[in-house]
């Protein structure tokens, strides 16, 4: 006997998760460049 639930995804959340990850990865990318062109993870925050 096989178990034949399959699991559905909501597209909701497949978008938001979309979206959450290229905001992460644009928020890394900011830090990068803020660090190589100050120095500083955060500018002007001793």
């Amino acid at each position: 006997m096989t178990n034949s639930k399959t699991k559905t995804i909501e597209k909701e959340k497949v978008v938001a998760e979309t979206i959450n990850g290229r905001f992460a990865m644009l928020g890394l990318m900011a830090a990068i460049g803020a660090y190589l062109t100050t120095g500083q993870i955060i500018p002007g925050f001793v």
